[in-house]
């Protein structure tokens, strides 16, 4: 568990359409919450063709600054497995990287004109402390896959100093009342899963 009194610095990043940005407003609600002051920045891109987005959140006693420079990530949260590559150089070292284990070619690799590079998840696991999930297999086991992003919320959940009833008053207040029981499923599995 990670365990920042005064600051915790964090990454969300993933293509359009994978939740990043529902995902960091729930741990903004969560954080608001458990008493902390918190910050974000959310950076869209080409988010409606596939594009990167990243959310970049911070919380702490005082928060100045929404923005986390390169290095000062005490935790990146990837949706997919190209974008954590793409993030890595912002985890501080000793960092925690939770990455689903989907792999979401960009377009350049699915009109031939690039090709994704070798063995990402080994990779990432020699450059950080990586909890790879299985976050599309489980949020189908919930009834949904679009719910991969709570469930990697949940595995995040586990590994941040915030109570669990806040997190769980949070899913509840951003998650639309008929998608409610799959992505409280889905929190569930997230907040079980234990790596390895």
């Amino acid at each position: 568990m990670l365990s920042h009194p005064d600051r915790l610095d964090m990454l969300l990043v993933g293509v359009g359409g994978q939740g990043t940005i529902l995902a960091s407003q729930i741990i903004g609600r969560a954080a608001l919450a458990a008493g902390y002051d918190v910050k974000m920045s959310e950076v869209h891109g080409m988010a409606q063709r596939g594009g990167s987005v990243v959310t970049h959140v911070r919380l702490g006693r005082t928060v100045c600054s929404p923005l986390v420079a390169r290095g000062d990530a005490d935790v990146i949260l990837a949706f997919e497995q190209l974008e954590a590559l793409r993030w890595l150089p912002y985890l501080k070292p000793g960092g925690t990287l939770i990455a689903s284990s989907q792999i979401v070619p960009p377009v350049t690799v699915l009109a031939g004109l690039a090709r994704c590079p070798d063995d990402v998840p080994s990779y990432l696991y020699r450059h950080a402390r990586t909890l790879e999930v299985d976050a599309l297999d489980r949020a189908r086991a919930c009834g949904n896959p679009r719910a991969a992003n709570v469930v990697l919320l949940g595995v995040l959940a586990r590994e941040l100093p915030l109570p669990l009833e806040v997190w769980l008053r949070a899913v509840r207040e951003c998650v639309p009342e008929r998608f409610l029981g799959v992505n409280l499923a889905a929190f569930e599995a997230g907040y079980n899963y234990r790596d390895g």
